[in-house]
């Protein structure tokens, strides 16, 4: 199947630090962390973190872990970028878990995500993983008092709370040795950086940072500088994305097209991208009233229980697509989409700048799954430029498209 960079292609050192920094946008102020394990036992790990690793399931560390464990393992501040889906947070709770006194029951990591569920859902994986070494985990969500009074050893949980337990004392963080942010991204560019600013004035100086993200903005970046000590770098690629294009002659035949792909093909859990919400509004009405009324679109302003109703229909498969826009990705992550769930990330409409593919991919994208981008002639340099810029080599949709949906009864080379 066409895709991504040849198999055996790599980027040699000097390569990579270019690639990273301009992927960055030029930042220049950390530099790429070149170790890489292929087996977690090659990695110099604790025995009991070992067994907890391959009880949680693991078995061939995914290449986020191969290049990201070990400097988080050493100390070092770590800015480390990958796909959803691709094994972030349990390198960071591998890196935290590692470095652990176990016979001092108190807080010596602190844990930041955008939202309560996700605070819970590393919790529970630092559980799981750190089972074997007795960990205390905590993701404060309620009344936490009693049970950080009486000890743990990692606490997970959302900016605005911990700021408020931090200016009450209710949480001490004297022997507090790392400080990690999940989602970075959104943390450090969205309303939550004022407070991730307050949090850090209040930490022990000297504390190991580090960043996790699906992606991660220049806005990010230079947030980042502000606290953090000559950072290394970990950058998982595209690689293990499927990833294609149709070129369709006029913007206005766009619509037909896509109504064909979901009239042929079996398609559940796909996102779609366009670049507008009055586009947005557009095609939704244009599906539903062509006859798919499955297809739901989002917005950054939903309300709870609008999101938590697409999220019902989603997870049932009832709601076949999302129509969103970059500005209102955050929406869908707030909705706590499952990645597994995503099937195909579609482009309607490319990205009006090329680095923000990343922030499209890097979301929803996942090994072995499917990205469609559709491309009239005024595109082509943006193929081009996001081919170049992140290593990448995307082919035109091959004829044998079936060969990735179940296909239905009607000719799926009709398509093409």
């Amino acid at each position: 199947m066409a895709g991504l960079v040849p198999e055996g292609s790599r980027l040699d050192g000097r390569q990579y630090d270019d690639k990273l920094n301009e992927l960055f946008d030029g930042q220049d102020f950390f530099k790429s962390y070149d170790e890489a394990c292929e087996s977690f036992d090659d990695m110099g790990l604790k025995e009991n973190l070992l067994r907890g690793i391959y009880a949680y399931g693991l078995i061939k560390p995914f290449p986020i872990q191969q290049k990201g464990i070990i400097p988080f393992c050493k100390g070092l501040d770590v800015i480390e970028q990958a796909l959803s889906g691709t094994g972030k947070t349990t390198t960071l709770c591998c890196g935290v878990l590692q470095q652990i006194e176990y016979d001092i029951k108190e807080c010596q990591g602190l844990v930041l995500a955008p939202t309560r569920e996700l605070a819970q859902q590393i919790e529970e994986v630092m559980r799981e993983v750190g089972d074997y070494l007795g960990v205390k985990a905590y993701a404060c969500v309620g009344e936490d008092q009693p049970i950080l009074s009486s000890g743990v050893h990692v606490v997970v949980g959302t900016p605005g709370h911990v700021l408020d337990l931090l200016r009450r004392h209710s949480l001490r963080l004297d022997y507090l040795k790392m400080f990690v942010l999940d989602e970075a991204d959104d943390m450090l560019s969205k309303g939550f950086k004022d407070q991730i600013y307050d949090i850090f004035q209040l930490l022990p100086k000297n504390i190991q940072v580090g960043l996790f993200s699906a992606t991660m903005s220049t806005e990010a970046l230079e947030m980042a500088r502000k606290f953090m000590n000559n950072p290394v770098g970990v950058l998982d690629t595209l690689e293990g994305v499927n990833q294609f294009y149709v070129h369709v002659d006029k913007e206005e035949w766009k619509l037909e097209t896509l109504c064909d792909f979901y009239e042929t093909l079996d398609i559940t859990g796909s996102v779609i991208f366009v670049n507008t919400q009055r586009k947005v509004d557009w095609l939704s009405d244009k599906m539903k009233s062509g006859g798919h009324t499955t297809v739901s679109a989002t917005r950054k302003d939903m309300d709870r229980n609008t999101k938590d109703m697409i999220m019902r229909e989603f997870q049932s498969e009832s709601c076949r697509g999302l129509i969103t826009t970059d500005d209102h990705l955050l929406a869908c992550c707030d909705i706590n989409i499952d990645v597994q769930q995503v099937s195909l990330v579609l482009n309607y409409d490319l990205p009006a700048r090329p680095e923000d593919y990343m922030h499209r991919i890097g979301r929803f994208g996942r090994r072995g799954g499917l990205v469609i981008n559709f491309i009239t002639k005024d595109d082509e340099w943006i193929i081009s430029d996001i081919n170049k810029l992140y290593d990448v080599v995307i082919e035109e949709l091959p004829s044998n498209i079936a060969d990735l949906f179940p296909q239905k009864e009607k000719n799926v080379a009709n398509l093409l």
